[in-house]
């Protein structure tokens, strides 16, 4: 196999892995969002809210599009449980 066909192919794998990669963190990021606007701040163990407010601060850094693609991918995963438990 020519070299050139190599590295087409190496490119290829390492391009899906991190497609693969960053739907889990939009997964992770998604169910991180939507679990620090479900908290009250108030009700939190005052160890707990600062790892929560590093959590939403990081969120809040995110750009408006990932931040969806992250909602939906984790919408989409509770639909898929919601049909399940329909069943």
């Amino acid at each position: 196999m020519p070299h050139r066909e190599q590295e087409i192919i190496m490119l290829r794998r390492e391009l899906e892995m991190l497609m693969g990669e960053r739907q889990t963190l939009l997964r992770v990021v998604g169910a991180s969002a939507a679990l620090i606007a479900s908290l009250d701040s108030k009700r939190l163990p005052v160890g707990a809210v600062e790892s929560a407010d590093q959590v939403a601060t990081s969120i809040n850094a995110l750009s408006e599009e990932t931040l969806q693609d992250a909602l939906n991918a984790v919408r989409a995963e509770i639909e898929d449980e919601e049909a399940g438990n329909e069943k």
